[in-house]
């Protein structure tokens, strides 16, 4: 586990769940996405928890919103049977504001045992649909590779997708630059630019390095680049398998590390 995981379920792991970790029911994996507007994108999340509930039959699986959209995290946990403990998996590509404050307080604030996973990225998992997506688009050896990531305020966050991009970089045997479409630096356009600078005759690619469509990815399409690959989820495509089994996997990590702290504290 990376450091920033590691710091996130520190963080998480509060004195309430490890009494819940000893009963025996199953914790209640609560899939938080941000939200978004666009109805592709929403299909495309709705697609990921459904697959996630299809996969793991014996868990409660319940889909929640940061932002955007309802349900929110409250309204979310709230509705769980009543004695239920809750494992909150962030359907967030790195650990920033959202995954560090707003879903620490939410989930404070609610009468439940809970604690929240750490984000899904980096994880190879996602670098591997990158480059199902980049294909899909019909990239080929010797474009010009942009990584194009959401950005954040948070350092940590930046960083995240930072090694993305190192993962990308080096599972291609290419070079990536990473730009950032808020908050960070460089700007996805000004990357875009640098790259076309470089390398005035090569194609130039985006690796888009999003959950699903919204408005971040029609900035994306629309900064120049010759091809855009689509987000990780597609409404018109079940979701990707390494993202089913990563989402579960996040929620285990969460499950486990609360066992060992009640254990612990025993």
């Amino acid at each position: 586990m990376s450091r920033t995981r590691t710091d996130v379920a520190r963080r998480a792991l509060t004195g309430r769940m490890p009494r819940n970790v000893r009963s025996a029911a199953q914790p209640a994996l609560v899939a938080v996405s941000h939200g978004t507007n666009s109805l592709a994108g929403q299909a495309a999340i709705a697609a990921l928890v459904a697959a996630v509930s299809i996969a793991r039959p014996d868990l409660t699986v319940a889909g929640g919103f940061v932002d955007v959209q309802q349900p929110d995290v409250a309204t979310t946990l709230g509705a769980l049977p009543d004695a239920s403990a809750a494992i909150v998996v962030p359907l967030l590509l790195s650990a920033g504001y959202h995954v560090h404050v707003d879903l620490q307080k939410e989930t404070a604030a609610v009468d439940r045992d809970t604690v929240v996973s750490a984000a899904l990225g980096p994880d190879r998992r996602l670098v591997e649909v990158l480059v199902y997506r980049l294909g899909q688009a019909g990239y080929r050896a010797g474009d010009e590779l942009v990584l194009a990531a959401a950005g954040s305020s948070d350092a940590r966050a930046v960083e995240d997708c930072r090694e993305v991009g190192r993962m990308l970089a080096a599972r291609l045997g290419v070079r990536v630059t990473v730009g950032f479409l808020s908050a960070a630096s460089p700007r996805l356009a000004c990357a875009v630019a640098a790259a076309r600078i470089r390398h005035p005759h090569a194609r130039l690619a985006i690796s888009t390095y999003l959950m699903a469509p919204g408005f971040f990815f029609d900035l994306t399409r629309n900064v120049g680049a010759d091809l855009v690959s689509d987000p990780l989820l597609v409404a018109a495509e079940a979701p990707p398998a390494g993202m089913v089994d990563l989402v579960i996997d996040r929620y285990l990590d969460a499950h486990l590390a609360a066992g060992r702290l009640a254990a612990h504290a025993a």
